[in-house]
Order: structure tokens, then sequence, then C-alpha cells
């Protein structure tokens, strides 16, 4: 646990430096590579509990470090120090956010499982999102 911690801190600043580097914006950066760099111990946890087939735990986790990031830490860190929510984050991501949960919550509720299939298109749509965000 601790190297993935530490693996996943080197991860992000070895990330911002090469991005900065390429003229990318913060806000690719922070979307992609530092969302990316500081899940990492979620998707080890995760993955851990969906191979031991405790399911409740592996969805369990994603879903509420998602919560407690939107809600804890976005709450927290607007009563330390408030900030404006940059346009392109409220037009696209927020929308973004909100149609992926729907479609994980789908997913969830046809079947009551999200198998190989569902994983690929997550991945998928993984993929797309970040076509759509990064700069030409």
């Amino acid at each position: 646990l601790a190297l993935v911690v530490l693996g996943g801190g080197y991860l992000v600043e070895g990330a911002i430096a090469l991005a900065q580097r390429f003229g990318i914006s913060e806000t690719v950066i922070g979307l992609t590579i530092v969302a990316v760099g500081t899940s990492m111990p979620e998707f080890v946890t995760s993955v851990v509990a969906a191979i031991r087939r405790q399911s409740d735990v592996a969805l369990g986790n994603v879903l509420g470090s998602n919560i407690y990031n939107i809600l804890g830490i976005g709450g927290l860190t607007a009563l330390i120090a408030p900030t404006a929510v940059p346009p392109e984050i409220a037009r696209f991501d927020n929308l973004v956010m909100l149609a992926v949960s729907g479609l994980l919550l789908a997913f969830a509720w046809t079947g009551l499982r999200i198998g190989r299939r569902e994983g690929a298109a997550l991945v998928l749509g993984y993929g797309l999102y970040v076509w759509a965000i990064w700069p030409t």
C-alpha cells in the first residue's frame, strides 16, 4: 500500500512536469493525469476485492471514493479556499460526470452485475472523454 501511494505521488509529479512542458492546460492535467495518479489506491483496492469476489467492497470503494471526493474534498476545499469553477468544467465535464453516473446506475441495475462488457464500455468511454478534452 505504501508503495502504491508513493508510486502514485511520483506518477503525478512526473506527469504534471511533462504535461506542462508540452503546454497542456492545468484543467486537462487535473482531469486526467492527476485523477489517474491519485486514484491508484482505489484501483488496487477494487481489483483485489474483485479478485477475492468481494464485489460489494469493490463497487462500494469506487462509488464511496467518488462521493467523498466530490462532497467531502470539494466542500472542504471550498471552505478553506473558495475558487471559481472553470467554465469548461461547468459546461462539459459536469454533464459528462452526470451522464456516466446514470450509465453506471443502469449497468448495475440491469442484471445487478457490472461484467467485462460493461467494464470495456466504461474504459472506452473514458478514452473518448480524454480524447474530447485533450488539446489539439
